[in-house]
């Protein structure tokens, strides 16, 4: 990775110039990762919307490489691989990401920035949050759509419900890839006790069972076989369906548990009402997820102390981005009457970081600006400088 002082601008266009400078006048230094990356962090990290449309190559050796289709990731493997990893830094960057979008051009423009290992989780996603605002109002769009989530919320409530193990990898993983989590859970509610099938005395083996050992005994049962997937599912992905339906056999989710997870889903709109609605719901169930409604709270003030309107940000306990990696705070902005596609996208990350081989966990939460959609919408960004800081 280049690490620059002063912003050098992807290209010669006068916007790009500004847009980085107004970065690095935040306090953000200009990261350049490579084109080409490694394939397996896209693969296993990121949401099914990215893996669907990832440009594939292998190299002589065999490593399977793809074109980047965004820079977190690559930016996030750079500062690990620095003599910064873990220690506060923050990194801006603008350039080229390569994703199949159908009719649409597969290489476009996406700036941004990342910020690491800051403990004032709450400030510092305020202050992505502000910033992606500054960056919206460079190109003119003074009214934009501010839609936000938080998903360590539901994280939090699906672990003090304490289900089982498996059912909470799979309400987890419906909520962040934005498929109908409501139509899933009625689903999941269903008793299943009646249908057999010829796996019957596996799955009563497995009920109950953690991942590492359904995913051993898979393991096992497809290395005798001699194949490493079946109909295009990997081993992991077979496993977890092996536990889902293991669990099913054991009897449905709790009608209990889907009243309140449906209760909890349905709080939204202005952010201080939230927290009060999340705390009536905790108090009403007794179920302990303060600190997660704690940090929502602080994070609302800093965006009060750093001038954003927050009775115009509307919330969400159900807005995901459809992200595997994301842990905590979320938000888009959207263009007023034309808000289909985001303008500005981000959030908190904190689990990737691990994911990506770092020895400890290392705060992260950044955003990234689509250029296509801000130079449709908007005028070329003035020079103007910014105020913020990345540490």
């Amino acid at each position: 990775m280049t690490l620059t002082a002063t912003p050098r601008a992807t290209g010669s266009a006068a916007w790009a110039d500004a847009l980085l400078l107004s970065f690095a006048e935040a306090g953000y230094v200009q990261a350049e990762p490579a084109i080409l990356q490694p394939a397996e962090a896209f693969l296993d990290l990121s949401g099914e919307d990215i893996r669907k449309s990832l440009y594939l190559t292998t190299d002589p050796s065999g490593e399977e490489l793809c074109l980047r289709p965004d820079l977190t990731i690559p930016v996030a493997r750079d500062y690990l691989a620095s003599p910064r990893a873990g220690q506060p830094a923050g990194f801006c960057y603008l350039g080229p990401v390569f994703r199949y979008r159908g009719s649409r051009p597969s290489e476009f423009l996406q700036a941004g920035i990342e910020s690491f290992g800051r403990q004032d989780r709450a400030a510092a996603d305020a202050e992505m949050l502000a910033l992606a605002l500054q960056a919206t109002r460079a190109f003119g769009l003074t009214e934009v759509e501010i839609r936000t989530g938080d998903v360590a919320l539901f994280i939090a409530l699906i672990d003090a419900l304490e289900l089982y193990p498996v059912w909470r990898r799979r309400l987890i993983k419906d909520f962040n890839r934005k498929i109908s989590l409501e139509q899933d859970l009625e689903r999941l509610t269903l008793a299943t006790r009646s249908s057999r099938n010829e796996y019957e005395g596996v799955l009563a083996a497995l009920a109950g069972s953690d991942r590492k050992a359904a995913l051993a005994l898979v393991t096992d049962l497809m290395s005798i076989a001699g194949t490493t997937n079946v109909g295009g599912r990997s081993v992991s992905e077979i496993a977890d369906r092996f536990l889902e339906q293991s669990t099913l056999k054991g009897g449905a989710l709790p009608r209990d548990a889907l009243e309140v997870i449906k209760r909890f889903l349905a709080i939204a709109g202005d952010p201080g009402d939230a927290v009060a609605r999340l705390r009536a719901l905790a108090d009403d169930t007794k179920l302990n997820i303060t600190a997660a409604i704690d940090q929502f709270e602080s994070r609302v003030g800093f965006m009060a102390a750093r001038g954003i309107d927050t009775g115009m940000t509307r919330f969400s306990t159900s807005f995901g981005r459809g992200l595997d990696y994301y842990t905590g705070f979320e938000f888009e902005l959207h263009a007023k009457g034309n808000g289909v596609e985001p303008l500005v996208a981000g959030g908190r990350y904190d689990g990737l970081m691990t994911q990506l081989g770092a020895a400890t966990p290392i705060p992260a939460v950044g955003f990234s600006v689509w250029i296509e959609a801000l130079t449709q919408l908007g005028r070329k960004p003035a020079a103007t400088g910014w105020r913020g800081s990345p540490s």
